[in-house]
């Protein structure tokens, strides 16, 4: 499955909140949310915006339409750099407020929104994550042992992402792909997207041999970096193998594996002797990967606890922590537990 790009605004000043509540409104009509959903995504959006327009320093919104067993999902993320909250559970009682309010805000983003998270520390600040269903998910989905989000976002300025994610999950195996186009624009989206295409239709399980695909279907692009994981889920095996400068790190209950991938560009040059690297697998063991986009010294290991919540949320931590903004930046992040 394809992981959208997230529409990122600036709510850093109030001027913008109109236009915002607009813009992620038609976002989530075009999803096909009924009216009800849409007043209730209204009132979400509202709740975050004047939260972070009360408390925030340097807020953003990031909103994108994801998809689970055709069923479609807005995902909202909210990232600021303000003075943090030490008691979240608290905050989240109705009734409790710290500027004199009502006290309200949380505790309705928690009721009216089908996931409801908060990571946040004192002098770092906050990120929020609510997902809002089109309608329930099937309880199949609730219990699968593997959970995967992204967060994929352009260079500042820019329409086209030259990033992209994408995964494949059957019952035997699991392959990520996380891809970085050359440059920026269209032409780097075109790249990725030809990639993912590839991606999607080979197939090989290891992933050299899915690289090798990609490299021969991209030839008339202007290339990418890009690495693939695959995990058999009968054996137990987790291989890795990338071109270029796509940081992978492996958090499992034993330490940290890190990778860098070969010298190379897929669609112009990759290297003829490269191979796949097994990594022990270990169950809970979390897989994180990084396009340049985002600072090389990331470590997800500084945010005590949060590999525990939903994993969007140790995404957004990095992005808060360590974005570039002057490429396209994508993180991908996941859990087998099986």
């Amino acid at each position: 499955m394809a992981s959208a790009i997230s529409h990122r605004f600036n709510a850093s000043d109030r001027s913008y909140f109109a236009i915002l509540k607009k813009e992620i409104h038609a976002i989530a009509a075009a999803a096909g949310f009924t009216a009800k959903k849409l007043a209730e995504i209204d009132i979400i959006v509202a709740e975050l915006v004047s939260n972070l327009g009360k408390h925030a320093v340097s807020g953003e919104l990031f909103v994108k339409v994801r998809e689970e067993e055709n069923i479609n999902g807005l995902e909202i993320t909210t990232i600021d750099m303000g003075p943090g909250m030490s008691d979240v559970n608290r905050l989240m009682t109705d009734g409790v407020s710290t500027k004199g309010t009502l006290g309200h805000g949380l505790g309705t983003i928690k009721r009216m929104s089908d996931v409801f998270q908060v990571y946040s520390s004192k002098g770092w600040g906050t990120v929020m994550y609510c997902v809002i269903y089109t309608k329930a998910l099937p309880q199949r989905v609730k219990q699968k042992k593997t959970e995967i989000r992204s967060l994929v976002v352009p260079k500042p300025g820019e329409t086209f992402c030259g990033d992209g994610f994408y995964y494949k999950e059957s019952s035997d195996h699991l392959k990520l792909f996380l891809s970085d186009g050359l440059g920026h624009g269209k032409e780097a989206q075109a790249a990725t997207d030809a990639a993912i295409e590839a991606f999607k239709v080979c197939p090989y399980d290891s992933p050299l041999d899915n690289l090798r695909f990609i490299h021969t279907s991209v030839k008339r692009t202007r290339g990418l970096v890009g690495t693939v994981i695959h995990f058999d889920k009968n054996d137990r095996r987790l291989r890795i193998c990338g071109i270029g400068n796509i940081q992978t790190r492996i958090q499992g209950p034993n330490g940290t594996r890190n990778y860098i991938g070969y010298n190379g560009i897929i669609g112009m040059n990759i290297p003829n002797t490269i191979s796949d690297q097994e990594i022990v697998y270990e169950k809970g063991q979390v897989i994180m990967m990084c396009s340049d986009g985002i600072k090389s010294r990331w470590d997800v290991m500084k945010y005590p606890g949060i590999l525990r919540n939903d994993l969007s949320l140790a995404a957004a931590a990095l992005f808060h922590d360590f974005a570039r903004n002057t490429d396209d930046m994508s993180i991908a992040v996941c859990k087998i537990s099986i």
